[in-house]
């Protein structure tokens, strides 16, 4: 092995071609970035300031001022608060699609390595074991803050109530205006941490990308904001119905349905649908039965319409603008996701897990670390199961794979219905045929494994599936002469028995960069833990069972309509949905609400999720439509023809039926044993020095917290020669 070559980080590689031209972002475009990036910070702490400080009184007479000077205009009180709560986060998203224009494609190779390496906020766990799984320093400041956001509001509303109360009210009186004052805080308490329940869910969206968190990260926040807010709203309804009960007028209270006020069944209703959805998402309910927790989650329709009928317009404001931006990304994923995409071939492995090789147009982008969501509706109409890429970007023009561990009924069922076809020996018939839909890719904006100098991937059982997109996307970019700055990297797999290992004979090393050891250090450690001797059939070849689809008519590949997608159309399409809900809500207060009086709180509320709705499927909608356009003539540009097609499948084909592969070569089988992180990154540290060492974990919870607590330990009393581990997981658990 050529030392230089492998203590030297690999900024590009030999090859010829654009890749290896170093180009220099312009002055003009560094500013602009910049200020952008200001200016949204600047909006996003204001609006955050605004939410915090509300229940103080000095901010309430602000607020006050804020509603006189601005009643008068065309959309009322209700522009007023909608402005005020929901238009900073609409702001940032757009100026987020303008930041994402301008920086265009990452170049990855003005990155420089780190002389001094550091710790970073959202890399170091803090919490490894309890209710919040692993918990990174930056996700622990942010928990903080909600909890202590919460305390606070609780704690001025209370006193704030308190110094109204009269002392010619009895005790009683004096109790049931309480109860019902502070449920009302409550309720406002839980609307501000509404605003923030849809942004993780929104897949694709401009803000997702702006700050690279990828889809399963977002989730975790999306769950511990859900818990939160429905214990807030479950509280809300609590403290009426206990005051409401000391009255004796319970059942009056609850079946009234007030035109000017607050509407009381509708918030019944609302509560009952998020307390549902609240309970089926449990762990011990959602691992239990996962498609109860799937179909009650489709409650958050009736859960949203009824809170708008509950609270009126312009109450609803306040968290209206993540619901919009949730809307504008779940249209677009409907869109995408009707394509019936072609399944190029399936595969079922000796340990049981299915492989399938799915079309795809060639200017679909994605990156190696990234998830789909898979739908076949020959087992389910409705449910839709994420599954990692298996297969790096550049493997090939028009195809993409996943890796599908048989665990439930859905997957069982999909197993069964390809070993069905595969015992036919034919392809897919009229009575056996798979259809399947696909929404995403979904994953980070950049690739960031790409910018380690020395990696560490951890993977448990299936968990080794994205990391073998990870290193075919590693050897296409050394040979290709792409950005790449890794030098060193370490696999650990820990399986359960050694069938699994045939996950292996899906990449094949050589094939790919047939010189990648004279520029990459690869080590691999396997760890087989209930087997304590190889098998006496290793060695011998293992039959799969697998069949091909090669369809006669033009195939059709996976849509480009997602948010990681393309930034202008889809910046369009956000930009026109926010303009056409401006547009609608005018018209209907100049030509409806204003002339006709229209003044019932519950009714205005239904208007204007109905305008929310309407403009993304009109105006966002028309954009979409010549989108799709777009997209056909670029693909009839590219000449996406049959022809083509079936070379990359035979491409790809030809790369995964060999068994052989290099990366079984390399690596170390240890039977009976777990792998000893301690050990590990000991030996780590003892080789790679002082450096920073990004750590990718993809496993069970456990997995995850037994290396983020040696990460944590080993940070904190490393030596100055040591490496400095970076967490990062990549897993996802709905």
């Amino acid at each position: 092995m050529d030392e230089s070559s492998v203590h030297n980080p690999l900024l590009w590689g030999q090859g010829s071609g654009h890749a290896n031209v170093r180009r220099k972002t312009p002055l003009s475009v560094t500013l602009a970035k910049w200020i952008l990036k200001i200016a949204m910070l600047a909006l996003f702490i204001s609006w955050i300031a605004l939410m915090f400080l509300f229940p103080a009184d000095f901010v309430q007479k602000l607020f006050e001022k804020w509603i006189q000077a601005t009643n008068g205009t065309v959309f009322g009180i209700t522009g007023s608060l909608f402005l005020l709560f929901s238009g900073p986060i609409l702001l940032i998203a757009v100026l987020s699609i303008a930041y994402l224009v301008i920086s265009g494609e990452e170049e990855l190779h003005e990155k420089k390595p780190s002389k001094y390496p550091s710790f970073r906020l959202w890399t170091f766990p803090v919490l490894v074991d309890g209710p919040f799984g692993v918990v990174s320093a930056a996700e622990l400041i942010g928990i903080l803050l909600f909890v202590v956001f919460v305390i606070w509001a609780v704690y001025a509303y209370t006193m704030s109530i308190l110094s109204l109360m009269s002392d010619q009210l009895t005790f009683k009186e004096k109790s049931c205006l309480f109860l019902e004052i502070l449920g009302l805080r409550f309720g406002l308490i839980g609307m501000f941490c509404l605003a923030f329940l849809f942004l993780p869910v929104a897949r694709g969206s401009v803000l997702l990308r702006f700050i690279d968190i990828p889809f399963e990260h977002a989730t975790r926040y999306h769950v511990w904001l859900g818990h939160l807010t429905m214990l807030l709203f479950t509280i809300h309804g609590l403290l009426y119905v206990v005051a409401w009960t000391i009255e004796g007028r319970l059942l009056h209270e609850i079946l009234e349905w007030r035109d000017i006020g607050v509407a009381i069944l509708p918030g019944v209703i609302s509560l009952s649908a998020g307390l549902l959805m609240w309970v089926t998402s449990l762990p011990p309910v959602r691992k239990l039965n996962f498609e109860l927790f799937f179909y009650t989650h489709q409650l958050y329709v009736i859960f949203i319409v009824f809170l708008a009928l509950h609270v009126g317009d312009f109450i609803f404001t306040m968290a209206a603008g993540g619901i919009f931006i949730f809307i504008i990304d779940r249209f677009l994923r409907l869109c995408q996701s009707r394509r019936v995409v072609d399944i190029i071939s399936a595969k079922c492995l000796p340990c049981g897990t299915v492989e399938l090789v799915l079309a795809k147009p060639e200017n679909l982008r994605y990156n190696a670390l990234s998830f789909v969501f898979l739908q076949v509706r020959e087992l389910s109409w409705l449910q839709w199961h994420p599954f990692s890429v298996s297969s790096s970007p550049l493997d090939g023009k028009y195809h993409i794979s996943v890796l599908i561990k048989v665990l439930g009924k859905w997957t069982e069922k999909l197993r069964g219905n390809i070993l069905e076809n595969s015992e036919k020996e034919l392809p897919f018939s009229p009575h056996s045929k798979i259809t399947a839909s696909v929404e995403g890719p979904y994953g980070h904006e950049i690739p960031y494994h790409l910018m380690y100098e020395n990696l560490i991937l951890v993977a448990g059982g299936i968990g080794i599936s994205p990391f073998l997109a990870v290193l075919s996307d590693i050897l296409h970019c050394v040979r290709e002469g792409r950005p790449c700055l890794l030098r060193n990297i370490l696999i650990v797999w820990a399986v359960k028995r050694s069938d699994e290992l045939s996950l292996l004979s899906t990449i094949d090393m050589d094939s790919i960069c047939p010189s990648f050891s004279s520029k990459l250090n690869l080590e691999t450690c396997i760890y087989v833990t209930r087997e304590s001797e190889p098998p006496l059939e290793e060695g011998k070849e293992q039959n799969t069972q697998d069949f091909s689809l090669c369809p006669t008519s033009k195939s059709c590949g996976m849509s480009v309509l997602v948010g990681t997608g393309h930034t202008i159309w889809s910046g369009l399409y956000v930009i026109s949905s926010m303009v056409g809900f401006v547009i609608s809500m005018g018209l209907l207060d100049i030509f409806y609400i204003n002339p006709f009086h229209i003044s019932s709180w519950w009714y205005k509320g239904l208007l204007f999720v109905v305008c929310m709705i309407t403009s993304v499927v009109i105006f966002g909608g028309l954009v979409v439509g010549l989108w799709h356009l777009w997209e056909r003539r670029i693909l009839a540009k590219e000449q996406f023809e049959d022809d083509k097609l079936n070379i990359d499948k035979a491409e790809h084909k030809e790369t995964v039926a060999r068994e052989d592969s290099h990366l079984a070569k390399l690596t170390g089988i240890r039977y009976g044993a777990r792998p000893d992180f301690k050990e590990i990154f000991e030996t780590v540290s003892q080789n790679w020095g002082h450096v920073d060492a990004g750590v990718i974990v993809c496993g069970p919870p456990t997995l995850q917290s037994s290396v983020a607590k040696e990460i944590r330990s080993h940070n904190f009393r490393r030596q100055s020669d040591h490496p400095i581990f970076h967490f990062n997981s990549h897993s996802f658990d709905l």
